[in-house]
């Protein structure tokens, strides 16, 4: 395993590249504006809490594999969101969220750590104790995404399908550009808590 914020050389070889190194927020800016709140703490990317404001990757993803680890503070909420538009107001009006969270807080299954955040809920409770930092993956090729939490895979889907409208149409992302666009910005939500990020990495698949 590589140490965070770095690559293995079979990762090099792979096709992945670094996101977050540690030190340097150069791949990131806030939402709709070139600076955010968000500051590198102790080798992690970490929101101001107080402040408001996503941050979101330079470049935008089509098709793709994110690794990225997260720690939660007790009660916490946060969320990973892709595909993400502009153009609404907030973030998560446009990309679908996998959705990071303390699980003591509470939230329905559909909200639950893993989940894709309102319409796919995780088939198991696979996080590790607040304080811990957990390893996920998403995996977005095509239509078809994964949500892997911690070697487990918690939810799967395809974007577009009759399933996956149906669940749209019954949640508050109706009247929205949800999961409109099949290629947008990736995005970490300052939901008002402490939350911690590191070793984020993506590769681009074909």
């Amino acid at each position: 395993m590589a140490d965070p914020n770095t690559l293995t050389a079979a990762e090099q070889a792979a096709g992945w590249k670094l996101l977050f190194d540690g030190k340097s927020m150069d791949a990131w800016r806030g939402y709709q504006k070139p600076a955010s709140d968000w500051k590198v703490v102790e080798e992690t990317l970490a929101p101001d809490p107080k402040a408001s404001g996503d941050l979101i990757t330079k470049e935008q993803f089509g098709s793709f594999e994110l690794a990225f680890e997260w720690k939660i503070s007790a009660k916490g909420n946060s969320g990973v969101m892709y595909h993400v538009s502009e153009a609404p107001e907030r973030s998560y009006y446009s990309g679908p969220e996998y959705q990071v969270l303390d699980n003591s807080r509470g939230e329905p299954p559909l909200q639950r750590a893993g989940a894709l955040y309102d319409l796919y809920a995780p088939t198991v409770d696979a996080t590790k104790p607040v304080g811990e930092f957990n390893e996920s993956r998403l995996l977005v090729k095509g239509n078809h995404v994964e949500h892997w939490l911690n070697g487990q895979k918690v939810a799967e889907y395809e974007l577009g399908s009759p399933e996956f409208k149906a669940k749209v149409a019954k949640s508050k992302f109706k009247d929205w550009p949800f999961a409109a666009s099949p290629k947008g910005h990736i995005a970490l939500q300052n939901h008002g808590d402490d939350v911690w990020y590191r070793s984020i990495k993506v590769r681009v698949l074909k």
